[in-house]
Formats: C-alpha cells, structure tokens, sequence
C-alpha cells in the first residue's frame, strides 16, 4: 500500500497487487476436469468451499450432471460453517485493532474450536477438498450431527453475548462509527459487493436474490446496513454469523438421506461452463472452458475483491493512517483470490 499522508490524514492511497501471483490459470490448462478441483479448492484458502463449489458446478454444467441431493446439501453445511469461521475471526480482530484484546481471545477461542470440529468431523480445519464435481467427498453420521447442533448453541449464546459488548463498549464504538465510510452513491457506482456492499446499502446476496439449491428451500435473511462504516461491517458480520448458526440447524434438519457422488461425466471439446456462489466474502466464480478429453483449455476464477479493492482506497480517504489496520480488516479482501 502507498499512503499520501498529511500530518496523519490520508489523502490518497494506492494498492499495488501481484506479490502473491502463483500462475494459478496457467496451471489449470495442465490439468483435466477431475484434477482442477483441488486446485479450484486453493485459489484463496480462506474461500476454499465457495471455490469447490463454484468450480464442482461448473464442471457439471460442461458434462451434464446432477450431484445426489444430500452432497448438495452437505455443500451448504460446508459452505455456511466457513462463513460462520471466517466472521469469528475477523471479529476478534477487529475488537484487537481498536485495543479491546478481549475481543480477539474470545473470538480466537470460537473459531479455534469450530476449526477443530472441521478437522474431526471432515478432515481438514478448512474443508479443503471437501467438495468435487458431482457430489462431496466428504459425508456426516448422527454423531457428527449431534456434535454439531451442540456447538451451534454453543456458539450462539457466545457470539450473542460478545455482540452486546462490543455495542455497548464506548472505546470500541468511538473507533468503529464513521471510521472507513462507504456510502451508499458510492458502492453502487463503483459495484461494491459482498458482505462490504451489503453494509452500505446494496442488497444482494446470491443465496437470496437468485438461490441455487438447498437455498431456494431456505429462506435466507439477508443482512444489510447504510451507514457504511466499520461499524456498519461489523454488524454485517454479527448478523451473518447468527444467520448461518439457523441455518446450519436448519441444514441438519433437513438433510437428505442418499449418496454424495456421482461419476463425472464426458465434456464436449470446446463447452463453457459456469459456476456462481455466494462466499462469505461475496460472489465467486468460476468459468471453465474444456478441452479434448476432458482437459482444461482455459479456466478463469474471479474473486469479489476484484471489485472491492478500489472501494478500500476509496474508503481510508480522510481517516487517520492509526484506522487503515481496523478499516481493511474490515473489508478483509483477498490477495491471493486477485493475483492469479
């Protein structure tokens, strides 16, 4: 980042991206259909069920065929619980970037328990490979089910609880409100998206606006705010977190009996297909382009940072340089989900 500062004033800033460039789109023209997952699953670590998953759709819609209903399912289980991690940690992190360290122990406490149901239930603390095109890899018993309705309790009472300090604590609000504003005018001209949009005014979610399966089953509450602000994120983020503990609940109540897999079928030479998921940061997708014998001729990934990163340079603007820690935590954009 590039600041031009008076006194402690931003006046301008500049992001200069590519230092996390890997060659990810290169190395999927070296890949089939069925090898591209995993590699799907690693573009940006923290998104890894949303990628999985935007990729997995993809890649059916190319050889036309329908994953069983439960992995469809499980897909929204996986989906919701990295949503639900992802706002734990950001959370505590922006209660340490406005001095209030209680904040990222009680968070850092939550999310290292919810991590750890990850790696005893699915095998992995951040579901990487939990999702491949047609089905899931990975599948739950009644064990795991009761397990995780406890924790969702658990971890409402605690998020609720956390939720009514941060409001209440003076020092933490005074940091918080108008600190980073995006406004409403602004978002829209320049296509804020994601939980970043949301918080000033622009009401999409893909789970809502236009829901793929389970979601069009669930009624998902959409949560938004005006003002913009860190703080307008952070209650974003609080909403969310509870939003996605129902709909964990509601996800188990529901969850279908069956197989989790299909075997992949053949893709024409030459097919598009496209797959579109809401992450927890905002809309990802994937565009995979196919080649002879089920190779990847082209394959593009596109993360919302694309969009929100000229939003954040917007949004220092005026701030003192001590916020842009609390402001871009509050963002929390990807790097690696860019440099591609």
């Amino acid at each position: 980042f590039r600041f031009s500062v008076v006194c402690e004033k931003v006046h301008r800033l500049e992001s200069r991206l590519g230092w996390k460039h890997k060659g990810i789109e290169k190395r999927f023209e070296a890949m089939d259909l069925a090898q591209g997952a995993k590699l799907a699953g690693r573009v940006s670590g923290d998104s890894t069920v949303a990628y999985a998953w935007a990729y997995a759709m993809a890649v059916e819609a190319l050889t036309g065929i329908a994953p069983p209903p439960r992995a469809i399912w499980l897909r929204a289980l996986f989906l919701e619980r990295e949503r639900v991690a992802n706002h734990l940690g950001d959370l505590g992190f922006l209660g340490n970037d406005a001095a209030l360290s209680f904040g990222l122990a009680q968070f850092s406490r939550l999310k290292e328990d919810w991590l750890r149901t990850h790696h005893a239930l699915f095998g992995h603390r951040y579901l990487m490979d939990a999702i491949v095109p047609g089905g899931a890899a990975r599948d739950i018993d009644a064990g795991g089910i009761a397990r995780i309705r406890h924790e969702i309790e658990s971890v409402r009472s605690a998020v609720v609880l956390i939720r009514e300090i941060y409001d209440e604590h003076p020092g933490l609000q005074d940091r918080f409100i108008a600190t980073g504003r995006v406004t409403p005018e602004l978002a829209a001209k320049l296509g804020l998206t994601g939980l970043a949009g949301r918080a000033s005014g622009q009401a999409w979610d893909r789970r809502v606006e236009q829901p793929c399966a389970p979601y069009d089953e669930l009624e998902v509450r959409m949560a938004t705010h005006r003002n913009g602000d860190v703080a307008a994120r952070v209650t974003v983020r609080f909403e969310e977190t509870l939003e996605s503990l129902r709909l964990i609940g509601a996800i188990l109540d529901r969850l279908p009996s069956g197989g989790i897999a299909t075997t992949l079928g053949v893709a024409p030479d030459g097919a598009l297909g496209i797959g579109w998921v809401e992450g927890w940061r905002g809309e990802v997708l994937m565009a995979v382009h196919s080649g002879p014998g089920n190779a990847i001729y082209r394959c593009h990934a596109h993360d919302p940072s694309w969009q929100n990163w000229p939003l954040l340079e917007h949004a220092v603007i005026g701030n003192i340089v001590p916020d842009f820690p609390l402001i871009n935590k509050s963002f929390n954009l990807s790097y690696s989900g860019q440099d591609l």
